[in-house]
């Protein structure tokens, strides 16, 4: 037996199976749900959800009693030293870039086979579109996870391409791939958002030796009349992805 399996921890196998299921669902559950998603009784579970919502990272409705996850894990990992480092990198630069181009900026990194949203810029002018810190989306549904797919190892994407396809009934391997070339020989991407009608949305990648550690990406509104065309807000976004993309090798 592997050390993974020979030594077992049941106290925080429940744990993290707790977390795992709410890091899944889409609003609360309460204790029988939770019981029957973890596949363990309510009485195994009682004390397991006390403790996780003392630590602060699960809450409760007062209302009905259901369980939400918090933000703590999120947060835990805004601490690791590359994240920590690549947001205290691209902040100032987020905050002039949404000065050029009157739009809000977001920053973008991986996680499994999702995207993950870990710092945002809003627009300094009375209009525009954010995306909040924390969203998630998968890569075959995204532009920023198009980009960050597209500046990686041919390892790391079939890797990524598995995941997709495992976890996607509707996924079309063809045009994402062909979306990627491009994207990948243009040196950014300009989609229309998949999510968002009116929004285009503009992303570049952060580079580090080659590969995209993150993407900078711009919901991009255009204003009537125009004040910032998309042409001048791809060259700027540009100019700032790689202007953190060196501030990282610093």
């Amino acid at each position: 037996m592997t050390k993974a399996t020979k030594y077992r921890a049941p106290a925080l196998d429940k744990g993290l199976d707790i977390l795992e299921l709410l890091a899944r669902t889409s609003g609360s559950l309460n204790m029988t749900e939770i019981a029957q998603g973890v596949g363990y009784s309510k009485s195994e579970i009682f004390r397991m959800l006390q403790v996780l919502e003392t630590r602060g990272y699960l809450a409760r409705d007062e209302n009905d009693s259901s369980y939400t996850l918090t933000n703590r894990l999120f947060l835990l990992g805004m601490e690791r030293p590359p994240i920590k480092d690549l947001s205290r990198a691209a902040l100032p630069v987020m905050h002039r870039l949404a000065d050029q181009i009157q739009n809000a900026c977001h920053l973008v990194v991986p996680s499994q086979e999702q995207i993950v949203v870990i710092a945002r810029v809003d627009a300094p002018s009375d209009l525009g579109f954010v995306v909040r810190v924390g969203h998630r989306r998968p890569f075959a549904h995204s532009t920023s996870g198009l980009v960050l797919f597209a500046f990686q190892s041919e390892e790391t994407q079939e890797r990524l391409l598995a995941m997709m396809e495992a976890g996607e009934d509707r996924f079309k391997r063809k045009q994402f791939l062909a979306n990627a070339t491009l994207i990948r020989e243009q040196g950014y991407a300009n989609l229309r958002s998949e999510a968002v009608d009116a929004v285009i949305d503009l992303s570049a990648p952060i580079l580090q030796r080659g590969h995209a550690v993150g993407t900078l990406t711009i919901p991009f509104v255009e204003r009537h009349p125009v004040s910032v065309p998309i042409k001048s807000a791809i060259q700027h976004l540009r100019d700032a992805a790689d202007e953190i993309s060196s501030a990282l090798l610093a």
